[in-house]
């Protein structure tokens, strides 16, 4: 299955809805891909247009309808927003009833304190930046991308239910929120007609705090969906520093992982894990991607990929039979919370 692109006139695989499959999100009438497609890193001003073009229509055709966006991510801030409007403008624009776009606001973008925080002129004024950089009159998913403890949550939730009302976004969401404060917010926005639809929390093998912490929990009781990021934990999870560290690695240039995390420890423990996707006939990505799918709260996985190789590979996670009972406890043995992560 690939793109169809005849002198740069794209059209979408008329079978890209064979074997997607699809979760319901939290209480909603919303389903999500299993995968969602996440534009956090390379999609900026750093890699080639054309590749990202490739790889974002390649994942249209494998039946990856949600794509996750955000003010923040490129580099520079906003660059993701305005290549994925291009591709949208330019292919995928007659499929965007197909299609669930997110976009986030809240994470700093800028010294200035409207680029930034949880107010509702920040919220709002991203809101509408981010529309014009998409080239679209509304967003299916709006976030608060980080809480800001500095803001009334009154005053967020207030910009987020505007955001709906004012037709600009479908459902909100919140992201990176502890458990105490995503259940006040859902209750605040289940009281002014807006339910939480969505929290965006990082989850992995080696990251399990939403299991430790209660989220898991909390999104069954308050009724909202859960869809997870880095769920490779940025790479420790695809056994490509079970020898050495590829030059062109993220340990390498990356703020969000360093070489220090490269311990023995840490290759000790993701050569078990091998050993048993191995043993299952799958890679280390893709059985840690089938483990955070376990968990019937979580709603889709955010995948990215610099190549089309690479997310056909990352899909193709759903083919593999369940984790077994015994499976599962081997992964809770070697998949100890917090390894090669500074948590």
């Amino acid at each position: 299955m690939t793109a169809r692109i005849v002198d740069t006139v794209y059209s979408a695989a008329t079978d890209r809805y064979a074997k997607a499959t699809f979760r319901r999100t939290g209480d909603s009438g919303l389903d999500l891909p299993s995968f969602s497609f996440g534009l956090w890193q390379k999609f900026g001003a750093d890699y080639a247009y054309e590749t990202q073009r490739e790889i974002i229509l390649h994942a249209f055709d494998l039946g990856i309808t949600h794509f996750d966006n955000a003010d923040r991510y490129g580099p520079p801030h906003r660059a993701a927003q305005i290549n994925f409007g291009r591709v949208l403008a330019e292919d995928l624009g007659r499929y965007r009833d197909e299609i669930v776009l997110s976009t986030k606001a809240g994470n700093p973008i800028g010294e200035s304190p409207y680029l930034k925080g949880g107010s509702r002129k920040a919220l709002l004024g991203s809101l509408d930046h981010s529309l014009r950089d998409l080239g679209t009159d509304y967003v299916d998913i709006f976030y608060h991308h980080r809480p800001d403890a500095s803001t009334p949550l009154e005053e967020t939730a207030s910009a987020l239910v505007s955001a709906v009302e004012q037709g600009k976004a479908l459902y909100v969401g919140v992201s990176n929120y502890q458990p105490d404060r995503a259940h006040e917010i859902a209750q605040l926005l289940r009281t002014a007609g807006v339910p939480l639809l969505i929290h965006q929390p990082r989850y992995s093998i080696y990251d399990r705090s939403i299991e430790r912490n209660g989220l898991l929990q909390l999104a069954q009781d308050d009724g909202f969906g859960l869809i997870v990021y880095s769920p490779l934990a940025q790479g420790l999870l695809t056994g490509k520093y079970l020898e050495a560290i590829p030059d062109d690695a993220r340990a390498v240039n990356s703020s969000f992982l360093s070489s220090a995390n490269i311990t023995d420890e840490y290759r000790q423990r993701t050569a078990e894990l091998n050993k048993l996707a191995e043993s299952r006939g799958q890679s280390l990505a893709q059985l840690a991607l089938q483990w955070v799918l376990r968990q019937p709260t979580v709603s889709s996985a955010l995948i990215g990929a610099s190549s089309t190789w690479q997310l056909d590979h990352n899909v193709a996670a759903i083919d593999f039979p369940d984790l077994t009972d015994d499976e599962l406890a081997i992964i809770d043995e070697h998949g100890v919370h917090g390894t090669g992560l500074n948590l």
